[in-house]
């Protein structure tokens, strides 16, 4: 049997794929660690998970809301992916001494696995939780392109193995992509393996339902992630405006506690348990979150997307493109734009029709089962050319 140790930044949306190829991977008999920030991972994965703390304290800082395009790039890198990198390969490497994997699976943005993986010679696996880098997203900016990759190489130069140009994002051996080739299309980085979203019950304390009301009116949910709360005032305003009038039953995720009461139809919830209320909805509003996008599509559910930043506009194409919802603009989306918006993938059946065709790819794709299979090929074959 083999081991494998998934590096993991503190990012909700980036640990939860994880969680579902892990217990694959322990079903089938091998043997599972965590390298990350355990504070983040424990109420994620469990506490008799076995965890090594890597990057106590770093955690995503804020970004200005009025940032956008490359000046959130930057931020982003500058501000939290590179510091996050530095901090975490000390602890990621103790983990490597400590727990000797056979291959590490590191996510797209906890670059100190691949930097450390690199370094020993060890064979690791690209966690890909949002397939827009898949695509090359800055083919477009190449300043900007030269601008990360000089950030990148200069990591690689401190951390990593110089001798290798590869990028720290991804595996020269394998990309796991939790999507399909049916909602991102072609793609530019390899060897991806699309295998679907890894989605599994999450263990969660909230009672959280759709109003009561009429059955027959439909259920929308609004949400805008985990960490938007501070952009997402005017929007979410907006939103419960537009609910207000119509004949549904909402729920709206609102963390900051931004609006006021709403009528008995709009229920507002700072969290929620968001598979559970997606298997009963008929259409969801968010901010193009690739978690949120694909979790909605598993369960055939059209999607209403106002991107805000990062990926998000690139998820939201990906979703108009393969039929499977609309796409608004954040900054002027009012409760008119949005209401009509609404009504539209509501009425028309061809976007559940679209939502359902991407479901089936997701499922044809074989999902954490899928991934824990080649995850072991790859271990096997890393153990024959150690035995060569």
């Amino acid at each position: 049997m083999s081991r494998f140790l998934f590096v993991v930044p503190p990012l909700v949306g980036h640990v939860n794929p994880t969680v579902g190829v892990a217990s694959c991977l322990a079903g089938l008999g091998h043997q599972v660690a965590w390298a990350g920030a355990a504070e983040a991972l424990t109420p994620l994965i469990g506490a008799d998970r076995t965890i090594y703390d890597c990057a106590i304290g770093v955690r995503e800082v804020h970004r200005p809301p009025e940032l956008r395009g490359p000046a959130a790039l930057k931020f982003l890198w500058e501000s939290f992916l590179v510091p996050l990198a530095e901090a975490m390969v000390p602890g990621v490497h103790a983990a490597v001494e400590r727990f000797a994997p056979d291959v590490l699976v590191v996510d797209q943005q906890a670059l100190a696995g691949a930097l450390v993986a690199d370094r020993l010679g060890l064979p690791w696996v690209t966690s890909a939780t949002t397939s827009a880098e898949l695509v090359d997203p800055l083919a477009g900016v190449p300043k900007v392109a030269a601008w990360l990759a000089e950030l990148l190489g200069g990591l690689r130069a401190r951390f990593g193995d110089p001798a290798l140009d590869g990028d720290p994002r991804f595996s020269r051996s394998l990309i796991l992509a939790f999507s399909s080739r049916a909602l991102v299309g072609p793609t530019t980085t390899g060897p991806v393996a699309f295998v679907g979203p890894s989605i599994v019950e999450r263990p969660s304390d909230l009672d959280v339902d759709w109003p009561s009301g009429d059955p027959d009116h439909p259920a929308v949910l609004v949400s805008l992630g985990t960490a938007n709360a501070d952009a997402g005032e005017k929007f979410l305003t907006a939103c419960a405006q537009a609910l207000a009038k119509r004949p549904v039953r909402a729920v709206v995720v609102d963390p900051a506690g931004v609006l006021g009461p709403q009528p008995p139809h709009v229920r507002l919830r700072p969290r929620v348990p968001q598979l559970r209320l997606l298997a009963g909805a008929d259409a969801v509003l968010c901010h193009g979150g690739h978690n949120t996008v694909c979790e909605s599509l598993w369960h055939g559910v059209p999607l209403v997307i106002a991107p805000i930043r990062d990926d998000q506009p690139i998820i939201a194409g990906q979703v108009v493109e393969a039929g499977a919802g609309l796409r608004l603009r954040f900054n002027r989306a009012s409760a008119e734009v949005i209401g009509a918006a609404i009504d539209t993938v509501l009425a028309e059946p061809s976007y559940r029709d679209s939502a359902r065709r991407v479901r089936d790819s997701f499922t044809a794709a074989g999902g954490a089962p899928r991934a824990a299979r080649l995850l072991t090929e790859l271990a096997a074959k890393a153990e024959e050319r150690k035995s060569a």
